[in-house]
């Protein structure tokens, strides 16, 4: 194409678009959209009531928006994630299962292990204060009495005692004494010491097989070839034989008893 032919298609193109646009503008402004305006403003409040309203709404959506964390390090949650894992590299199958086949059986779990806990704070905390029955407070209270008691029964006197001294706290006399903030985090480390006490007895099985099957190819003189290619295959023949995942998931159930 010479340079003229592209000045010519140039201004032709040029001249559709002014043309288009000329017909379409009228149209555009016949058929405008109002779109709706939005306002945010602070206004006086006739009632102590709307300002306590508009906390608790507050109140709620931070609770909300800290669930997850939450459900992480307050319930059995922790400890099923961090086994799984540990599984899955004790055999050495890379990522499978899938992350999301291993947090969803973790979080499965956790509400299985959690259900009898949910059900008091429901029975006790919740249905009572739909009714008017309690106040807010003496609900948020008996909420977390339940939540404190199944978490004191896996937290190690220990770690207990290394928090309450980090924080300065007054030694408490009774378990009602000692903080949540405290008792939470003591909890936590509990979780992540028991993880990994049962990671390592899963390890060991796995680690013999390696170590047997790069025995073996040292022996033979099969020098170049990965070991875990060989063993693989047999660690994965083991946990199916084994059944292992009736065993592991059994185990980590009674492990919260």
């Amino acid at each position: 194409m010479t340079l003229r032919n592209k000045k010519i298609l140039g201004c032709t193109l040029l001249g559709a678009f002014l043309l288009v646009a000329a017909f379409a503008s009228p149209l555009l402004a016949q058929n405008a959209v109002s779109l709706p305006s939005l306002k945010i403003a602070l206004e006086q409040a006739d009632k102590p009531q709307q300002v306590s309203v508009l906390l608790q709404i507050l109140f709620l959506l931070t609770v909300l928006s800290l669930a997850p964390a939450i459900l992480v390090m307050t319930t059995s949650f922790t400890r099923l994630a961090v086994v799984f894992s540990m599984v899955r590299q004790a055999m050495g199958t890379q990522n499978m299962p899938p992350n999301q086949i291993m947090i969803g059986l973790a979080l499965l779990l956790t509400f299985f292990l959690m259900t009898p806990v949910y059900q008091r704070i429901h029975t006790d905390a919740l249905r009572p204060y739909l009714d008017e029955e309690i106040s807010q407070e003496e609900a948020l209270k008996k909420a977390l009495d339940p939540m404190r008691e199944f978490m004191f029964k896996q937290t190690r006197k220990k770690d207990l005692s290394l928090f309450i001294n980090i924080s300065k706290t007054k030694k408490p006399d009774t378990l009602e004494e000692i903080p949540t903030t405290v008792l939470i985090s003591s909890f936590v480390i509990s979780e992540l010491k028991t993880a990994f006490e049962i990671g390592f007895l899963i390890y060991i099985p796995f680690l013999v097989i390696d170590m047997v099957v790069a025995s073996v190819l040292l022996s033979m003189g099969m020098m170049m070839l990965p070991p875990f290619m060989v063993s693989l295959p047999f660690k994965l023949m083991l946990f199916v034989l084994v059944d292992g995942w009736h065993l592991l998931v059994g185990s980590m159930i009674k492990s919260f008893a």
